[in-house]
């Protein structure tokens, strides 16, 4: 259980609670409700939890094996991409990695043109356990601070190109009038969207009316991304 490694590991370092509340910027009482599975960590916390407990958010929110994250480095942090001449493994897919798009997380670049270059790997496994096939996948980079804390410029997200049906508060990457953006998406009555960021305090929810859609284009669901803290 996640509230169970969370409660490990904080005593493998030695940690008191109020400690680690202090590392991380929280209250003794938000590491209790961890820690008893009352609530959970999520977007900053999480990734600042795990960097004090010297650990992975894959590790906390999952129990992924700590030495299988370190030695699949590209699933955690920065990576390069594979190049052609590296074998498949048996469990492994490639991903289009499209390195000159990036998804403009604040007001958004022009898009660039696709090019079949660079590729990710993911096991299949990753991809049958969010219900992504290969085939509809995607990786690009993330660039401003909209999306911050939780996607920090310079970050990678995976997109699910066959996941275009909105479900309130997912992340999405969207093409707006020649723009490529990710953002969560709310449906609003009258087939109207709100787009928000992370970072409202910049960056204000942005309400379209139905007449306003037709210069937007959901291109997919966010089903992954990759940080570093």
């Amino acid at each position: 259980m996640m509230n169970e490694r969370i409660k490990e590991r904080r005593k493998a370092r030695n940690l008191t609670q109020p400690a680690l509340a202090k590392t991380i910027g929280v209250t003794k009482a938000t590491i209790s409700l961890w820690e008893s599975g009352a609530t959970s960590p999520k977007g900053e916390n999480l990734h600042a939890l795990a960097k004090a407990l010297s650990t992975t958010p894959e590790y906390i929110l999952y129990g992924v094996a700590e030495r299988s994250v370190e030695r699949n480095a590209e699933w955690v942090g920065e990576f390069e991409p594979w190049d052609s001449g590296s074998a498949l493994g048996p469990d492994e897919v490639e991903v289009p990695f499209y390195m000159e798009v990036e998804l403009a997380a604040g007001h958004g670049i022009a898009e660039a043109s696709e090019y079949q270059g660079p590729k990710l790997r993911f096991a299949k496994s990753t991809l049958k356990r969010q219900n992504v096939d290969a085939e509809n996948a995607a990786c690009v980079r993330v660039s401003g601070n909209s999306m911050e804390p939780v996607l920090p410029h310079g970050s990678t997200v995976g997109v699910d190109t066959a996941a275009s049906n909105i479900i309130d508060g997912k992340m999405y990457a969207i093409n707006h009038d020649g723009m490529l953006r990710v953002k969560m998406l709310y449906k609003l009555p009258g087939n109207g969207l709100r787009l928000r960021s992370y970072n409202i305090d910049e960056y204000p929810d942005e309400r379209y009316e139905a007449d306003d859609l037709k210069h937007i284009k959901v291109i997919g669901k966010v089903f992954w991304y990759s940080v570093l803290i």
